[in-house]
C-alpha cells in the first residue's frame, strides 16, 4: 500500500473541532473532501497531517492556530463611524455583515462593538486565534 505524498489527488472524511469539543465542521454526511495534497489549498497543518497516511489510517490531531488560520490580528479590526453604516443597517453585537475589501471583493465581517459613535468590525477569520482538533480517516488516493 502506498502512502500520500505531495502531488496526489487525496479524499478525507474528517470532523474539526475545537478544543473544547464543539464541532465546526464534518464530512461524515456528504461526500469526503478532495483536494491535491501540497498544492497550498488547505490549511498548513491539516496538509501535513495527510501526508504519510495510508487509504484506511485514521488519526487525531491538533493543529495550532498559527499552522490552521492563524491569530487573530489587531489590524483586522475595524472601527466604523456610525454616519458611515448604511441606513438600513441597525447594527448589533454578533451581527454578520459584509464589507468590500480594497479590491472590491466581499470581505465577511462580524459586529463586535457598537456605540453611540462607531461600530468595530472583526474581518479575522471566525477560527483564528483558535486551535483546531481534526480526525481525519484517509479514503482514497489517485
Amino acid at each position: 500500500m502506498s502512502a500520500a505524498t505531495k502531488g496526489n489527488t487525496v479524499k478525507v472524511h474528517y470532523t474539526g473541532k475545537l478544543k473544547d469539543g464543539t464541532i465546526f465542521d464534518s464530512s461524515q454526511d456528504r461526500e469526503p473532501l478532495e483536494f491535491v495534497l501540497g498544492d497550498g489549498k488547505m490549511i498548513k497543518g491539516f496538509d501535513a497531517a495527510v501526508h504519510g497516511m495510508e487509504v484506511g489510517d485514521d488519526k487525531s490531531i491538533t493543529i495550532p492556530a498559527g499552522d490552521a488560520y492563524g491569530e487573530k490580528r489587531d489590524d483586522m479590526m475595524l472601527d466604523v463611524p456610525l454616519d458611515q453604516v448604511p441606513a438600513e443597517i441597525k447594527p448589533e453585537v454578533g451581527m454578520d455583515l459584509s464589507i468590500q475589501n480594497q479590491m472590491g471583493q466581499p470581505t465577511p465581517v462580524k459586529v463586535v462593538h457598537v456605540d453611540e459613535e462607531k461600530i468595530t468590525l472583526d474581518a479575522n477569520h471566525p477560527l483564528a486565534g483558535e486551535d483546531l482538533v481534526f480526525d481525519i480517516k484517509l479514503v482514497g488516493i489517485q
